[in-house]
């Protein structure tokens, strides 16, 4: 892996919240289920994720930025097989600021096992935060996640149905542990964005093309929802952008929405064109009224 910075994009002093947001952004555009065929962007989204576990860890990154690890996590060779905690004459780690007692900010972070402002404590221990990644759809209907623990444990985390992007679910006594016991773990939900819907509250919205006919004359056809696809009924006469219910069919007790897109054909139909060249809608109407409003 290149340089964590430089694949995450931003700048050596940025903050946690600027690490997180590149992330994010970056894990949504090469998440696998959003690249289906590309194998390229799957690599890619293990080096992005690789690179956020090491700079949203502030001692993982401390240690990086003072050149004791490198890109991977492992020792480089100056400092490989040197305690962590080793105090050069004088009572200082290498790199490290004064402070009262000889120990520097970077030192009580090592004895803890994760720098300051990564977590709060928790039972007396070290919150550990993590990234999980899922798709709209596994957001809408649950998922199950595995996250590496600190102590070398996998875990099953259950992301509930109805997960919102940014969700961060508490796991007690999962943490890093303390003087005084075990922190929590919170594992922060980002969801990919899906191709066909899109959240509106607990209710789903999506596009549906249809044909001119199936607009004027009505219509069934099927349509896809998170439960399975279903048949609509399309009234006669539906304009573009009119949103017809499927109810019960959205996040809990949501419905779904189906915003209907009448489209033309991609060739030349002589007999439509010679149809409405002499057609005379019976109602009169501007369909670009208020444009000028």
């Amino acid at each position: 892996m290149s340089d964590p910075y430089k694949t995450l994009g931003v700048a050596r002093g940025a903050s946690d919240d600027e690490i997180r947001t590149a992330y994010r952004a970056l894990a949504k555009r090469y998440h696998p289920d959003m690249n289906a065929g590309r194998p390229e962007a799957a690599e890619k989204f293990k080096t992005i994720g690789a690179a956020y576990d090491l700079l949203s860890d502030p001692a993982k990154r401390a240690r990086f930025d003072r050149g004791e690890i490198d890109a991977q996590g492992n020792e480089t060779g100056a400092f490989r097989g040197r305690p962590r905690g080793h105090q050069r004459p004088g009572g200082r780690a290498p790199g490290a600021g004064p402070s009262a007692g000889g120990y520097s900010a970077e030192d009580l972070d090592m004895l803890f096992g994760q720098g300051f402002g990564g977590g709060g404590f928790g039972g007396g221990g070290r919150d550990a935060t993590y990234n999980v990644t899922i798709s709209f759809r596994e957001a809408a209907t649950g998922a199950v996640r595995r996250v590496l623990l600190p102590d070398g444990r996998e875990l099953d985390v259950t992301i509930p149905p109805g997960s919102r992007d940014g969700h961060v679910l508490r796991l007690k006594g999962q943490g890093r542990r303390g003087p005084a016991g075990v922190g929590d773990a919170l594992v922060e939900v980002a969801v990919t964005p899906d191709k066909l819907f899109r959240r509106e509250g607990d209710d789903i919205v999506m596009d549906l093309p249809v044909s001119l006919r199936e607009a004027v004359l009505g219509a069934t056809v099927e349509v896809p929802t998170l439960k399975g696809a279903v048949r609509l009924t399309i009234p006669p006469g539906s304009g573009s952008g009119a949103r017809l219910r499927l109810k019960g069919r959205g996040i809990g007790a949501g419905h779904q929405y189906v915003v209907l897109k009448p489209v033309l054909p991609s060739g030349e139909e002589p007999a439509l064109a010679a149809f409405l060249a002499t057609w005379q809608p019976i109602i009169d109407f501007d369909p670009r009224a208020g444009l000028g409003d």
